[in-house]
């Protein structure tokens, strides 16, 4: 058991490097060609900037054993990295419609979502996935860098375009771009709203939803972002040159995160734990599809 733990712990230990590389990688892809401050690139200090901002949030959460604000936080870094690219890429290149756009749409995102997970945890007192991460220094720390790298990774496109020194005007790109991302962005809204609605009813309790957009697939809220953050990479497309196209991996990387590592495969053994071998249940899986609106 000792050699188990002592195993983790280095597994720990080497994962953090590797997440530091990984955003120092996307910021040195991403700064160029990109507006300066001084001589220091606004996109890698936006970059440096989400990792700062998980760290001192990092502080308290683990001294007080506490995920509570772990959502707000990331709300509050795409915000703060977002309002930072476009306050100080103006010293260098000249604001445009592109990028106050773009800046729009991660900003109103980021509020929204960041305001309903906080809501959440607070009605729910507690996240049960944060349960045997707290307790070890390291394994709490990767969490909180991993958000830092998930920002840095998703907004990448978004903050490219915005510290671009190509600049364009609105086109067919920002127009199929911010539709695309309305989509999302509504499809989002609506499944956590009908998944609130149906938890919220006591005569659901110990039920699993299949009703409105839920009945067409099994995790429409996941969906929904991700057609949102290929909108964004879509408005990005005709300001993006030489290294600056590695940072159309964010709606690639979202993609695989929510479906390959953190989102749908937690929830879907959470909920085979749960209602697994149930008629019902075993049916709306056969039936429903894992992702893609359907039906």
């Amino acid at each position: 058991m000792k050699n188990s733990i002592k195993k983790t712990d280095r597994s720990s230990l080497i994962i953090f490097p590797i997440l530091i590389l990984a955003g120092y990688l996307v910021a040195l892809a991403g700064s160029q060609g990109g507006a300066m401050l001084g001589t220091i690139p606004v996109f890698a200090i936006a970059v440096a900037l989400a990792f700062l901002i998980q760290w001192l949030a990092f502080i308290p959460a683990y001294i007080y054993q506490t995920e509570k604000f772990f959502d707000i936080t990331g709300s509050i870094t795409y915000i703060t990295v977002t309002g930072v690219t476009l306050c100080y890429s103006r010293y260098t290149v000249p604001l445009d419609a592109r990028s106050i756009l773009m800046a729009a749409l991660v900003i109103v995102w980021a509020i929204r979502l960041g305001t309903f997970l906080f809501s959440r945890i607070q009605k729910a007192g507690k996240d049960d996935r944060f349960d045997e991460l707290k307790p070890n220094f390291m394994h709490f720390l990767n969490v909180w860098t991993i958000q830092g790298l998930w920002v840095t990774f998703t907004a990448a496109a978004a903050l490219v375009a915005i510290t671009s020194a190509t600049r364009k005007d609105l086109d067919a790109f920002a127009i199929v771009g911010a539709l695309v991302w309305l989509t999302g962005f509504v499809i989002e809204i609506v499944a956590d709203a009908q998944k609130s609605r149906f938890n919220a009813d006591p005569a659901n309790k110990g039920r699993f939803i299949r009703t409105g957009l839920w009945s067409r697939s099994r995790h429409p809220n996941y969906f929904g972002e991700i057609v949102l953050w290929i909108g964004i990479a879509i408005i990005a497309i005709p300001v993006l040159q030489g290294w600056q196209w590695v940072t159309m991996i964010s709606p690639l990387f979202v993609t695989l995160l929510l479906t390959r590592v953190s989102g749908i495969p937690l929830l879907e053994k959470k909920a085979d734990a749960k209602w697994g071998g149930q008629a019902d249940y075993e049916e709306y899986k056969k039936k429903t599809p894992v992702l893609i609106l359907w039906r």
